[in-house]
């Protein structure tokens, strides 16, 4: 038998067969084709060539006078140097009993004659390759065996590696996930053994990391978090445990303390030390921390308890303003359990379609005229009643909700103006308002789903407008531009909502290719109060109409606002001074009257 790395053409193949014939045509083709060929005319005369001199592969026929191929393959399969020789049987024989039966021998393949000589080459090929990647298997583990022996304290040392890794974050090194709950479940254990025993929990968010990472890009996203780690690292104890939970939330486990207050001290530390800025790559880049504390307590059973309700108290903190901490207790957890129903409810809502859509009129100030509608979602749960936007919209944008009710506010909208074009053809120039969130502006899918709703309503995009917020254009502001741009290409309006209650900055409007402005109510309230509030209207006017933008009052409730803005030359307005948000029945007696 020759080296399994020798190349295959010089390969070493014995032939067995009782007809001449068959010997000397396959013999022929397969020298032909580089091979080696030994060739013998029965079973007997088989195993001792094989044995006196190993072949790498066997073409062997079935019936023979003395012994059949089955017998032959068998006793081959019982010597150590013949075991591993791949047998492929030729054979008349087509019965699946008979192939069966070759496989069982230990044959590794079955070819029926009369066979096509480049199907016998190329199943030759295929299993002296086999053999020969078993062989370099073999070598490489030989090998491998031969390494792990003279290199143990190697071995060891790559096993004490892949442990570190498996328990500590690749970026910053830090424990990970995994390791800081081991280590808060063995802290909790010694507080139900020991008395008085306590430890506390930090969990940490960084405040707009997810901007500077678009804006800076991750390398030095991940250069902060380098950063951040080293500096938790500077503010506790070597008992005590920094992780990172993953992405910008860092934790820690103060093992043991005193008291809350020296728990709170930390949270202290951490806040003024993370406040500070960050030099990067020559860059200043700021952040914040909103932390969440938790102290350990009998009543804990598991350390993803405690870590829970230490995450719950950090949401309290960025709800509350960000760049702060907050120490859990019970009513958060309530809360957090109220807000976790609602999720669950709102899931149910939207699969068994329990929002409806309704319409405030959006009326043209001078002369007073009906020009369209803002869609404003409502949710009547099937126990509960009424359910505010204000409680259940912010659910949806956390939990990313938004988008599929988004779209189903969408479907409802250009279903409802396709009936309304149709039943009051005189009505047919309104256009109806969408409010669009920033999550929503986020979804890669945004646009092809807007048109396919549009194609599957088949209507015209004229008597739509999509109204974004001044925070989610400016928080996203490049991506935002070119999505915008790509609906206004589709001739939809587009219009700022809430101007005034985000970054309040006129100098930008400029940069946005945004048709209409929406003053917030809060502008609008102080119609008749201090006259700064009112410069601030009039500027706000002015300079949306030099931009050749139109501008929208929101929230006229008396006749004195509606008179003010109508001097300033305000274009539209909205409010329960002219009508509350009505459903689809009560504004076609509206349309029928207009």
């Amino acid at each position: 038998m020759i080296n399994p790395y020798t190349s295959q053409p010089s390969a070493n193949i014995l032939i067995v067969d009782d007809k001449p014939p068959n010997l000397r045509i396959l013999s022929t083709m397969l020298v032909k084709a580089g091979y080696k060929v030994r060739a013998v005319t029965s079973g007997n005369m088989a195993l001792t060539a094989a044995k006196t001199m190993p072949p790498d592969i066997i073409l062997l026929d079935i019936k023979m006078p003395d012994i059949d191929g089955y017998q032959v393959c068998q006793e081959l399969k019982q010597f150590p140097e013949t075991a591993e020789i791949p047998v492929i049987f030729l054979s008349a024989l087509q019965d699946v009993e008979d192939k069966v039966k070759a496989f069982e021998a230990g044959g590794v393949d079955y070819i029926i004659k009369p066979f096509q000589f480049e199907e016998v080459r190329a199943r030759v090929s295929l299993h002296l390759t086999f053999r020969q990647t078993r062989y370099q298997l073999q070598q490489l583990n030989q090998e491998l065996e031969k390494r792990v022996e003279e290199r143990s304290t190697d071995l060891l040392k790559a096993q004490e590696e892949l442990l570190f890794h498996a328990r500590h974050d690749s970026l910053t090194e830090l424990a990970n996930r995994l390791l800081f709950l081991e280590r808060v479940d063995l802290a909790l254990k010694r507080v139900h053994e020991e008395n008085n025993y306590t430890f506390a929990v930090l969990v940490i968010d960084l405040d707009r990391f997810k901007r500077i990472n678009d804006s800076e890009g991750h390398i030095v996203g991940d250069r902060l978090l380098v950063e951040v780690s080293r500096s938790l690292e500077t503010l506790v104890s070597p008992a005590d445990t920094v992780a990172r939970l993953g992405g910008d939330e860092f934790a820690i486990l103060l093992d043991p303390i005193d008291d809350v207050n020296e728990a709170l001290k930390v949270a202290q530390q951490v806040k003024t030390t993370l406040t500070t800025s960050f030099f990067i790559q020559d860059k200043e880049v700021f952040t914040s921390p909103s932390i969440g504390l938790s102290i350990s307590h009998r009543k804990y059973q598991s350390a993803i308890e405690i870590l829970q309700d230490a995450d719950i108290a950090m949401g309290q903190a960025k709800e509350k303003g960000r760049g702060r901490y907050e120490i859990f207790n019970q009513k958060m957890h309530a809360q957090a359990l109220k807000l976790l129903t609602l999720e669950t409810d709102l899931r149910h809502g939207i699969d068994k379609e329990e929002f409806k859509v309704y319409y405030q009129p959006i009326m043209q100030l001078n002369p007073i005229e009906l020009v369209g509608f803002e869609a404003l979602i409502r949710w009547q749960h099937p126990y509960k009643g009424f359910i505010s936007p204000g409680e259940f919209i912010p659910v949806a944008e956390n939990t990313g909700l938004i988008i599929p009710l988004g779209t189903i506010v969408l479907e409802k909208v250009c279903h409802q103006i396709k009936i309304w074009n149709k039943k009051y053809p005189h009505a047919t120039s309104l256009k109806v308002a969408v409010n669009f969130s920033s999550k929503q502006f986020n979804d890669v899918n945004l646009v092809k789903n807007i048109d396919e709703v549009l194609e599957k309503m088949n209507l015209n995009s004229n008597n739509l407008k999509i109204e974004i917020t001044e925070t989610s254009l400016i928080e996203h502001s490049l991506k935002t531009i070119k999505l915008v741009k790509e609906l206004k290409k589709r001739n939809l309006e587009i219009c700022l909502d809430d101007f005034g209650t985000g970054y309040s900055s006129l100098s930008y409007l400029h940069r946005f290719p945004v048709d209409i402005l929406k003053i917030d109510r809060s502008f609008i309230n102080s119609i008749g109060q201090p006259e700064e509030n009112l410069e601030i209207i009039q500027s706000i006017i002015t300079l949306a109409h030099n931009l050749g933008m139109k501008v929208v009052a929101e929230g006229i409730e008396t006749e004195e606002q509606l008179i003010y803005l109508q001097q300033l030359n305000c274009d539209f307005g909205q409010g329960y001074f002219f009508n509350r948000p009505l459903p689809p029945a009560e504004v076609e007696k509206l349309l029928e009257t207009n």
